[in-house]
């Protein structure tokens, strides 16, 4: 249905049901994991708090090239990244602010040394019924 949602509608499927139902599961899973970083990880909220981890994960989407495989080995490659950077702040070999920048650092090089010209699977344009 997400390529081509008239071919949907034509077997019978409600369009407009199934994208409201998609939406709103992602606000939820959005949301829990917003509860998860304030309440459970960090125990307090402020602003910046996610410190460009959704640019992160949209990274992650497209380097993985829209495909479920694809998306968890590029998490994997962010994580490892990002579990780097933890694990050389406890040692104290580099400046704090040097070793912060290691996702981000890792994201831009990947984004644009290895992914190329990425075209996402569907044009995700309303679907009017006719």
């Amino acid at each position: 249905m997400g390529e081509n949602p008239q071919a949907a509608d034509t077997a019978g499927i409600d369009v407009f049901r199934y994208k409201t139902l998609g939406v709103v599961a992602g606000s939820l899973v959005a949301s829990l994991g917003g509860v998860f970083l304030s309440l459970g990880h960090l125990n307090f909220f402020a602003w910046g708090m996610t410190s460009g981890r959704g640019f992160i994960g949209l990274a992650a989407m497209i380097f993985g090239k829209w495909t479920p495989l694809g998306c968890l080995l590029s998490s994997l490659l962010f994580g490892f990244a990002d579990a780097l950077q933890m694990r050389l702040q406890a040692l104290g070999v580099l400046p704090s602010q040097i070793i912060l920048l290691i996702p981000y650092l890792v994201t831009i090089l990947v984004l644009s040394g290895f992914v190329g010209r990425a075209v996402p699977p569907a044009r995700y344009e309303p679907y009017r019924k006719e």
